[in-house]
């Protein structure tokens, strides 16, 4: 039963205890000392470790009153729910924060991050781009700085960082959060200008290429794998259905695979990409190895690694893998065959930190001008092992 005023102010601690507590709702409780003393508590358990158990504080009683308690406690409920620890988050403000100067940018860009996660109520996976994509693009660079100090030089300088790896996107996506950052900075009296308001045409647009969706979430994509697991069909399609994700290469380039490309001895598959015009060089992973030991007994014998008997062409058919991904119910909006591409660099880059030139070399993006197929080869080949094994280990986590 919910806590009421009176039930709080008529609280005692019994002589014999330390303390007692008073529950309310969802983890939040009353904590009432001997001395006196009434503090709010929240009990939760860390999105990192879900059997370890946690409080946070939420302020003394009656200086925070049980509507303001339960506020408090709205607000740290809809972190946790989004895979955020509300204590490591209070603990990351408080640092930030100099005894001289609590308003600097990393402070209130958290500030504006906790207010809107529980006011527009955010999905998991888009809360954790935002968080992420500052703490890695920009509070490097301006965090700790008084958000009133901060020059528009300075700002640019932060941004034209991001744009200088080739992410445009995320450069642009990091402009609008400064954006938003600077206009909560303004309504709370911390700043009187924005000046993320019209920098934007100095940076390079987007090259709005044609979009494949992607799964870029890591607990969803670890679902996806489990379910790829189960999948039955013919051998060939079986096997490229399951080897794709090792690979993300073009779907073409998988189903037209040959054997006489393949070097188990290397663990490397050579083939020329007909889309850039390039040879290009696919380290195998030691999970792409045993799906090709798997196919190998059904399809030696053929020219290609896929064969099909039904096909013309001699390899499976441009909808094989396609059917396969909707017979698990994936639908065409979250994820397609192709969208492999886009899955592998966002989580390469966010998630494994590889280094985005070895990333766009994997991909074999297009390139203007001498393309060298074993450039950056030994990084390449210790990424495709890491993400192989980084995908084994979210298909392990349910």
């Amino acid at each position: 039963m919910a806590l009421t005023e009176l039930q709080i102010v008529k609280a005692k601690c019994p002589g014999d205890k330390e303390s007692t507590k008073l529950s309310d709702a969802h983890g939040l409780y009353l904590e009432i000392y001997k001395s006196g003393g009434k503090l709010w508590r929240y009990k939760y358990y860390r999105p990192s470790n879900k059997k370890k158990e946690n409080r946070l504080s939420l302020g003394k009683y009656p200086e925070v009153s049980l509507k303001e308690a339960r506020l408090k406690h709205a607000e740290a409920r809809a972190m946790v729910a989004r895979g955020i620890d509300p204590a490591q988050h209070k603990k990351a403000i408080k640092e930030a924060r100099t005894e001289d100067n609590e308003n600097t940018f990393e402070v209130l860009a958290r500030e504006w991050f906790n207010r809107y996660l529980h006011q527009e109520k955010w999905v998991e996976s888009h809360s954790k781009r935002i968080i992420r994509r500052l703490e890695r693009n920009i509070f490097p660079s301006i965090g700790h700085m008084p958000i009133k100090d901060i020059t528009k030089q300075q700002l640019i300088s932060a941004i034209d960082k991001v744009f200088a790896r080739g992410v445009n996107e995320t450069g642009r996506r990091a402009l609008q959060d400064c954006d938003q950052i600077y206009r909560h900075a303004i309504l709370t009296d911390r700043a009187e200008i924005n000046i993320a308001s019209n920098i934007k045409p100095i940076f390079p647009t987007v090259n709005r290429q044609k979009h494949f969706p992607a799964i870029t979430e890591p607990e969803r994509l670890g679902e996806l794998l489990r379910m790829m697991d189960v999948f039955k069909g013919s051998p060939s399609v079986t096997c490229a259905f399951h080897l794709m994700p090792y690979v993300f290469v073009r779907t073409l380039e998988l189903r037209r695979m040959r054997w006489e490309d393949v070097n188990f001895s290397k663990s490397e598959w050579s083939h020329f990409v007909t889309k850039t015009q390039i040879d290009h060089i696919v380290p195998l992973s030691k999970q792409a190895i045993k799906i090709l030991k798997e196919i190998e007994s059904f399809t030696k014998g053929s020219e290609y690694v896929f064969a099909s008997e039904t096909s013309k062409l001699g390899y499976i058919n441009e909808n094989a893998l396609l059917n396969a991904l909707r017979s698990l119910e994936v639908s065409k909006e979250e994820m397609t065959i192709h969208g492999w591409r886009a899955t592998a660099k966002t989580l390469l880059e966010e998630k494994l930190d590889c280094k985005p030139a070895v990333v766009e070399h994997q991909i074999a993006h297009k390139h203007f001008g001498p393309y060298d197929r074993t450039k950056y080869l030994k990084e390449r080949k210790e990424m495709m092992q890491a993400w192989a094994d980084y995908l084994d280990g979210l298909k392990a986590t349910k």
